[in-house]
């Protein structure tokens, strides 16, 4: 595929055919997805290959706590998980809040799960010291994240970034066994698209870019 193709039709797969993805498939998706930038070029990103069912049950329960969050905040509508409002939902709420099998099932239904984690020794936090949740070390790791979905797409393959495990880092540190000095950034199940999207929703160019400054003239081409 063209690369503008296939950044235009890389879309968030949560549902699959159940055809196996090849381990020499994925190896040449990782070899090409590990030339994404990391600061400094410390390349601190690990990636856990998960194929165990009972491993990935394991990242399935270990999500629920946070889609329940997650689902008793849109239905109260909120905007769930942010960090500038204060959520309203109470705990009874939450824990009343059933999980749809779309945001489990992927888990156990892709042909495998991918587990990022980078090591917070290697990344550089320019906004630690600002009073907002922190950001940047994100650009660490999710570049090759994405370039792993890019991948996969051209193959033939398609995939999601999830985080709701992440709530629960500990656990999935635990269940892992990954070091305490890694952080847990995605959980990606990868699988052949029970169907392809290839006209995705997304803004204009001139909803996003402008000119010089934030309130600047809008970017056209």
């Amino acid at each position: 595929m063209e690369l503008d193709e296939v950044m235009r039709t890389t879309f968030a797969a949560r549902e699959y055919t159940g055809e196996p993805l090849p381990d020499a498939v994925l190896y040449r998706i990782l070899d090409a997805a590990r030339f994404a930038p990391s600061g400094g070029n410390r390349q601190g990103n690990r990636v856990i290959i998960v194929k165990s069912q009972a491993t990935r049950a394991a990242l399935a329960r270990l999500a629920e706590p946070a889609a329940r969050r997650y689902l008793a905040q849109i239905k109260a509508g909120e905007n769930p998980w942010n960090t500038l409002v204060p959520s309203k939902v109470s705990a009874h709420q939450i824990a009343a809040t059933p999980v749809p099998a779309m945001l489990v099932e992927p888990y156990l239904k892709s042909a495998v799960v991918l587990v990022f984690v980078v090591d917070l020794h290697a990344i550089a936090a320019l906004d630690q010291h600002l009073d907002r949740i922190g950001i940047i070390s994100g650009a660490s790791v999710y570049p090759l994240v994405w370039n792993v979905l890019l991948g996969a797409r051209n193959a033939g393959f398609g995939g999601t970034i999830t985080t709701l495990p992440a709530a629960q880092e500990p656990e999935v540190q635990k269940l892992l066994n990954i070091p305490e000095h890694y952080a847990v950034c995605a959980v990606v199940p990868i699988g052949k698209p029970a169907r392809q999207l290839t006209r995705l929703k997304r803004r204009a160019v001139e909803d996003f870019a402008t000119l010089e400054s934030f309130d600047g003239k809008a970017f056209s081409g």
